[in-house]
This record gives C-alpha cells, structure tokens and sequence, in this order.
C-alpha cells in the first residue's frame, strides 16, 4: 500500500518555484546563445575595395585601431547612419606578403570596430562579382609598374579570391579564383627559382611550389579552361633545374609537355607545351652529338622536326606556332639550338 506524504510544505515549494525559475533562466540563455550564434552565422559578408581605418567607436576622431587593406573580408554586425560596426581580419606587420598565407586567420589579428560605409562589395551589390574582379585588375596592373603601389600584388590575390568567395556562382568565379592561385604561383616560383638548390640537376633536390591554390582550381572548376591552365602550371615542380649536359633532363621534360599536350589538347596552354617539348628534342640534338651518340641525335632531330610540324598544322593561330616554325626552320638547316656550339 502506498505511503500518503501530505501536502507539500511551504519550504518544498519554495525549492521547486526557485528550481523551474532557474532552468526557466538556463534554457533562455541557451537559446539567446543559439539564436545569437544563428545571427552571426547569417551575418552579411562583404570584401573591401579600398583600404580603410577601423575606429574604436563611430567618430573619426575616436582612436584608430588599425587599417583594413583592399581585398578583406568584413562582416557586418551593425550599422548606423553612414558608419559600418564589423569584424574584420587586420594583416600582421611582421608578415611581407600576408595574403600568400593560405589560411588568413594564421597571419593577422580580428579586431571589431568601426569603417565609413564606403567601398564594401556585399553579396546583394549589384555587379558585386565585376566591381570586385575590376579592383582586381586595376590592383594587378598597379603590382607590374615598376614604382607601382606597396603590398598592391597581394591586394589583386585578396581581390579575385574574394570574387570567388562572395559569388562563388558568378561567371567570373573561376577565372578568379586561378587568377589568385597565379599570382600566387608566380612569387613562390620567384622565390623557389632565386634560391641556390634551384641550381641543381634534379627537382627533388629544391623546394617545390605550393601546389595547394592549383589544385582547388581545378577541383572547383573541372573541365574548364582554368583547371587546364592550372594542371600546365603544376608541370613546373617537375623541371630540372640545370640540366648540366646531361641528356636525362631534357628526355624527361619532353616527355612531360608531350604528355600535357596530348592529355590536354584544348588547353590554352597547349600549344606552349607541344613547342617546350620541341625544343627540348632540339637541345637533345646537340646533347647526344657531345657523348658521341649519333643514333640518338638523329630520333632527336626527327622527334623536333615532327612536334614543331604538329604545332604549326594543329594550333595554326597561335603565337606559339610561330615559335615553332622558326624552330622547324633552325632544325632542318642543322643550326644548333642549345650549347655554344657556332657553325
């Protein structure tokens, strides 16, 4: 038989009303939580076009926390009147070139503060893709003048990955995306190319190029002219360095090029390869003829003969079959295209 407790004492009910009061305050709190974080993940994102100051407070004449420089991302917590409340990702002093960090976060500091509503692409910017593909190129240019704007190649990097991640859906999107893995690309190389392991024979024997930005084009953008370019690309970290004579280099690279040009016929970057492998048949031409290897200088000559013939009939517009038809010219009056050798 059940025990009969009586009704609850005044203390009892005093414990229960203080019980649901605070789980009633926990479960509020977990959802402001969850409703604040659902609100920041919505939040705008936008990339800036120009270089602006982040103030503390939205007044010019408050304290400057920093400059945001063109091309980085901004996320809009408030606004009010002509003034931008954001959070955004300021570049380290220390780091020279910050944006060939592949990971921002890992280069800088995020500061909150506050920019003039002025020169921030968002989303729902009408021709936002083209506004910022545009700063992009201006940036670019700016970087090839030889007293161009400081800091003006990693702007264009920011700018055009930006293209990519506000409008990844955009016509430009891929364009924009390889145009940053290249520039990307090229300082690397320069950088690689200036050290001296870049002087010895075989590739493994220096540091390779980052292959990280080539590959994502190519993954989001399969079949496409960019993915094309950015395989050509990767072919660097395969060349020798100097091949010091030495017929193995040059077979090796031949054989590459062909390779791409045959895997990739539609590659803008085709019929470049088709005259690299050419010309590496005509250095080997010489090559052979040094260690007394006539048999195989005369397969080089034929192989030459053959790819620069394949060039010009099947890329007849591009400026590359030119190339190749002074190659083919040089070639077949036997005049040496690699070495000090002088008729």
């Amino acid at each position: 038989m059940d025990s009969f407790h009586g009704p609850p004492t005044r203390a009892t009910l005093e414990t229960e009303i203080h019980t649901a009061v605070k789980t009633t305050a926990l479960l509020a709190v977990a959802a402001l939580v969850i409703l604040g974080n659902s609100f920041l993940l919505a939040a705008d994102r936008g990339a800036l076009v120009r270089e602006a100051v982040i103030y503390l407070s939205p007044d010019a004449s408050s304290s400057k926390l920093g400059n945001v420089e063109r091309g980085r991302e901004v996320v809009l917590l408030q606004k009010s009147r002509n003034w931008l409340h954001v959070e955004a990702l300021l570049g380290s002093a220390r780091t020279p070139d910050p944006a060939f960090v592949e990971d921002e976060e890992r280069e800088g500091k995020t500061v909150s503060g506050w920019i003039l509503d002025a020169g921030v692409v968002w989303a729902s910017t009408p021709n936002g893709d083209r506004i910022l593909f545009g700063a992009a190129a201006d940036s670019e240019e700016e970087a090839s003048r030889r007293h161009g704007r400081r800091g003006a190649a990693q702007d264009a990097l920011r700018l055009y990955h930006r293209v990519y991640d506000v409008f990844p859906t955009a016509p430009l999107s891929g364009e924009a995306l390889y145009r940053a893995a290249d520039i990307k690309w090229q300082i690397e190389k320069s950088d690689v190319m200036s050290r001296p392991s870049a002087r010895e024979k075989e590739n493994y024997l220096r540091a390779g190029i980052d292959e990280e930005a080539m590959k994502r084009v190519m993954k989001k953008f399969p079949g496409t002219k960019w993915a094309e370019l950015a395989a050509f690309h990767l072919l660097d970290n395969k060349l020798c360095g100097d091949w010091q004579g030495s017929p193995k280099c040059p077979e090796k690279e031949s054989e590459v090029y062909e390779k791409y040009a045959k895997e990739h016929p539609q590659s803008p970057a085709a019929p470049e390869a088709l005259y690299n492998a050419a010309s590496r048949q005509a250095a080997l031409i010489e090559i052979y003829k040094t260690q007394e290897q006539l048999k195989k200088s005369g397969e080089a000559r034929n192989r030459a003969l053959a790819l620069a013939q394949q060039l010009a009939s099947q890329y007849p517009q591009s400026g590359w079959s030119s190339r190749g038809q002074t190659l083919l010219f040089l070639v077949q009056q036997g005049v040496p295209t690699y070495g000090n050798a002088v008729q």
